[in-house]
């Protein structure tokens, strides 16, 4: 044990005397350890240097690429199953296309509209009730269709005012009764007030203005500070 901690000091003293009188030598003159010292340190340096001006880049670029592997196989994966079921979708979409068709069907054109009131008139004098009031409003004009509220108020009894209901669901076109108040008159007849809203689809020229309207708001929106 004493010859190896006298082999230590002799190591440490020999180390030691390396770094002795140095200054002014050339470093290619030094003795190993410095020079064994001095290389580790200017290597530290070089890759310490080169990790934050060169490699960091690099790395993140991997980060990012990689990332975007992820993204585009997920892509992959996503349209590799559409492509699988293909057909499926555009079966799919003809039924889509079909259930909008029959839904559009159901709202009338704008030559259509007066045929439609006088449907709804005849509904009511068919079930023997009296219009007191039919009055169609101002027109308000929505995205994609047109709605027309008609003020209407009705007396009669009370089944046939029943049955004139079921009648406006029954209808080929939409129509529904808002705002509906049932009053009794003096002579015991009841009298019916609504509103029937009734709607269809805009024309081209129609679809054309409202989008010319909503982007005009947009252009004004934009110009706001």
């Amino acid at each position: 044990m004493a010859n190896l901690n006298i082999n230590l000091n002799d190591v440490g003293a020999q180390l030691a005397s390396q770094f002795r009188n140095l200054s002014g030598r050339h470093p290619g003159l030094w003795p190993l350890a410095p020079r064994l010292l001095c290389s580790v340190g200017v290597m530290a340096a070089v890759v310490g240097l080169g990790y934050f001006f060169y490699w960091s880049g690099q790395f993140e670029q991997q980060d990012a690429g990689a990332a975007r592997e992820l993204k585009l196989r997920e892509e992959y994966r996503l349209k590799t199953a559409q492509a699988v079921n293909l057909e499926a979708l555009r079966a799919q979409k003809v039924q889509v296309d079909q259930y909008v068709d029959r839904l559009q069907k159901q709202l009338p054109s704008k030559a259509e509209m007066a045929a439609l009131l006088t449907d709804i008139n005849q509904a009511g004098s068919g079930r023997g009730l009296q219009f007191e009031l039919f009055k169609p409003a101002q027109v308000v004009v929505r995205d994609y269709y047109a709605e027309l509220p008609i003020d209407i108020r009705v007396s009669g009894s009370y089944h046939d005012i029943g049955a004139f209901a079921g009648d406006m669901a029954n209808l080929p076109r939409i129509v529904t009764l808002n705002n509906m108040s049932l009053s009794t008159g003096k002579d015991g007849a009841l009298t019916l007030e609504a509103v029937a809203k009734t709607f269809r689809y805009l024309d081209p020229e129609e679809v054309q203005a409202q989008r010319k309207t909503a982007a005009d708001k947009k252009k004004k929106a934009a110009k706001k500070p």
